[in-house]
């Protein structure tokens, strides 16, 4: 199943010439680098839809929140957070401990 996931733009890098304009997005706790060439209107501190390290479109942080909060009741977050262990960025375990802490946060916002 393709997904997109919901993050917050945390900065913008400055567009050089013949460059895409980036973003570093903030993922409930896990940072990317994302392509925001197809939402030019998004400035730091919105949140962007993402799929396959491509912002698709801005949403509003309470259908940002809303949409994490599905993915996890679905284990769709799985991949995100199984990326960070291919990349050699954390262990497995630090991303299970890391993604029980995001759902416990989620969850007392309620």
């Amino acid at each position: 199943m393709c997904l997109a996931i919901p993050g917050k733009i945390i900065s913008i890098s400055e567009t050089k010439e013949g460059y895409m304009r980036m973003g570093r997005v903030n993922f409930s706790g896990i940072f990317k680098d994302i392509n925001l060439q197809l939402v030019p209107e998004a400035k730091e501190n919105d949140y962007v839809l993402v799929h396959v390290g491509v912002a698709l479109s801005l949403v509003d942080e309470e259908e940002a929140n809303r949409s994490l909060e599905y993915l996890t009741q679905m284990n769709e977050l799985d991949e995100l957070y199984n990326s960070l262990a291919e990349e050699g960025e954390m262990t497995k375990e630090e991303i299970v401990k890391k993604g029980d802490v995001i759902v416990s946060k989620m969850h007392s916002n309620d």
